[in-house]
Parts: C-alpha cells; sequence; structure tokens
C-alpha cells in the first residue's frame, strides 16, 4: 500500500479515535440508586427515566441504575444525595420526613380512596405542592411522583381484624405515621430498612410487613408471610428526587430535558402499578398466599386516634391536609 494513503489512514483513525474519547467524555454519568429488585415497577420505571434523559439530552448524559440497594437502603440513599455520591433515588414520600417532618402527613391512614384521588392530591393540592417545594432547601428536589399503590399487610398468621395484631411486631420504616398507626391497630412495631425484611421475618425477628402489593411481590414477602391482607390502609406513591446540587449543575435546556423524562417515567409508573395489582394478587394466590379482604371498618376505627396524635404534634397542618384530600374525594368518588 502506498505510503502515503497508509499514513493518511493512520491520521484517520487517530482523529476518529480522539472523536470517541472526546464523546465519551462529553457524557455525563449519573448514579440512580433504588431498593425494587431488577424487574420490579421501580426497576421498570427507572429504566423508561433513563433512557429519556438520555434521549432528551442528545446524549449528553447517561444515568446509571443501581438496583436492590446496592448503594445503600432507602435512608442511606437519600443521605448520599446530600453527599453527592447519589444523583437520584424515588422512595416513600415519608422516607424525605427525616429532613422535612411535616411530610409524614402523607402517611395518615386512609386519606384517600384510589389512585386517582391520590394523583390529584400530589400533582395539584397546594400543600402537597407547597412542601415539596422546601425540599431543595435541605438538599433535594422532586421531579415527579411515582406510583406503588396502596400499603396493606404480609403476615405469618392470619390478619381478618386488629384485636389479631394483639402481641405480633410490625416491621415499619422511619416514620411517625406509620409507626402511630401500626401501634393503634395494636402491633408492636420494629424499625428497619425494607432490604432486611425478608429475613428478619424467616428469621421470626418480627412477624410482618406493610407495603404495597407491588412492592410485596417485587420483594417476595408472601414467601415468608403468606397472609396477605388488603387492608389499604396509607396510600405510598413515590416521589422521583434529585441532588438538587447535581440539579444546579444542569443547563436550562437539560433541567428542561430531565423533567419531561421525569414525567414520562410517571406517566409509565402509575398506569404500570394501577394495570398490574390484579394481577399480582393473582400471582401471589397462585404460589400460595393466602389473600384476606377484611372488614376495613374496625381498622380505620382503630386508628381513629392517629389524627389526633398528629395534631399535637403538626397543630393545624394536619386538618389542612385533611380539608384537601376531602374536597378531592368528594370531587372524585372512588368507583
Amino acid at each position: 500500500m502506498n505510503m502515503k494513503i497508509t499514513t493518511s489512514l493512520r491520521f484517520a483513525a487517530a482523529a476518529a479515535a480522539l472523536l470517541i474519547a472526546g464523546a465519551a467524555q462529553a457524557q455525563t454519568v449519573l448514579k440512580f440508586s433504588h431498593t425494587d429488585n431488577p424487574g420490579g415497577s421501580r426497576d421498570q420505571a427507572a429504566a423508561v427515566f433513563a433512557e429519556k434523559v438520555t434521549e432528551y439530552t442528545e446524549g449528553r448524559y447517561e444515568v446509571r441504575i443501581f438496583p436492590a440497594g446496592q448503594l445503600g437502603n432507602d435512608p442511606k440513599a437519600i443521605e448520599q444525595m446530600q453527599l453527592g455520591g447519589v444523583d437520584f433515588t424515588v422512595s416513600a414520600t415519608g422516607s424525605y420526613a427525616s429532613y422535612l417532618p411535616s411530610l409524614n402527613l402523607t402517611a395518615m391512614p386512609f386519606l384517600v380512596d384510589s389512585y386517582e384521588q391520590g394523583w390529584e392530591f400530589y400533582d395539584n393540592s397546594g400543600w402537597m405542592q407547597g412542601e415539596f417545594a422546601k425540599l431543595p432547601e435541605v438538599g433535594f428536589r422532586v421531579l415527579s411522583t411515582w406510583e406503588a399503590g396502596f400499603r396493606s399487610f404480609t403476615t405469618t398468621f392470619p390478619l381478618n381484624a386488629p384485636a389479631d395484631a394483639a402481641g405480633k411486631k410490625m416491621r415499619v420504616f422511619p416514620n411517625d405515621m406509620i409507626r402511630w398507626t401500626m401501634e393503634a391497630i395494636g402491633f408492636q412495631t420494629v424499625v428497619m430498612p425494607v432490604t432486611d425484611v425478608y429475613l428478619a421475618i424467616q428469621q421470626g425477628t418480627v412477624d410482618g410487613q406493610e407495603n404495597p402489593v407491588d412492592t410485596i411481590l417485587s420483594l417476595k414477602f408472601t414467601e415468608v408471610a403468606p397472609y396477605l391482607t388488603l387492608t389499604r390502609h396509607v396510600y405510598s406513591p413515590l416521589p422521583l428526587t434529585v441532588a438538587e446540587k447535581t440539579w444546579q449543575s444542569f443547563s436550562d435546556v437539560d433541567k428542561d430535558a430531565i423533567t419531561r423524562a421525569a414525567a414520562d417515567s410517571s406517566a409509565f409508573s402509575r398506569e404500570l402499578v394501577k394495570s398490574s395489582e390484579a394481577a399480582q394478587l393473582e400471582q401471589m394466590a397462585a404460589e400460595g398466599a393466602t389473600i384476606i379482604t377484611p372488614d376495613v371498618g374496625p381498622f380505620r376505627d382503630a386508628v381513629a386516634s392517629v389524627y389526633d396524635q398528629a395534631r399535637g404534634v403538626y397543630g393545624t397542618e394536619v386538618d389542612k391536609v385533611l380539608a384537601e384530600v376531602e374536597t378531592i374525594r368528594t370531587a372524585m368518588p372512588a368507583q
């Protein structure tokens, strides 16, 4: 081969390599931590979010997903957002109450009766949006809200009424409202990360846990606590949050792109969780779980004291929340 041609080819190859290297350097990797298992609804929504971020930023950003608590449990991931180790996470609203205690109020029992009521509260409630607006001051920002569903129980014993809870130990995450609700029903409470719960039930450290159906299936809780009691006692969606330091590093164009990706992933998550619940219950029943649909009235009566307990800590904020959800429930009756 002619020496001039060979040299030209070498220069072209070197230039191409430099371009590829430059493109790789230009793409910023962002870390997304969550505690769902691979293939669970949160993991699927995270994949949608990651894909859309890359698409909408024209490849300037890659969102790298770390499922199953690889980078830490929910409280640790939120802490890491403040410290710079994690860029995105998704967790129950109450998980952020350590930084903004009023968010505990979103876990008051039996606030809403349907997904649609819950979406209206999270997307358009003046109180809810006002609380979210305070989070950047403590290190993170809500981009959108994903779905997890309504919390119900899985236990090692049949739970048909609050009387069955006497003397039993229930796992809770660090949230006063959830703890008060469990204690009002009659449980002893044990705080632990969700990533430790399966083994804790298996070893008898606790007698059950409460989570949305989607989470119960993903984390296989009915394998060790086969009684699933559909109380639907707390609506438990999942704010998708970004570290405020990360957010402030984005250009306005990229902020818009990431906000669009967050909205897309929210719509995906909500439709997936709502439409999957019946099939998920059928699957767990087929695998050996006992599905209990109790009379919810006694559970509602048992937790009535929680509202007064909340007023003792949060004052008039409690009635602001109750008034807003009552307006929503009146305008959007559950089907």
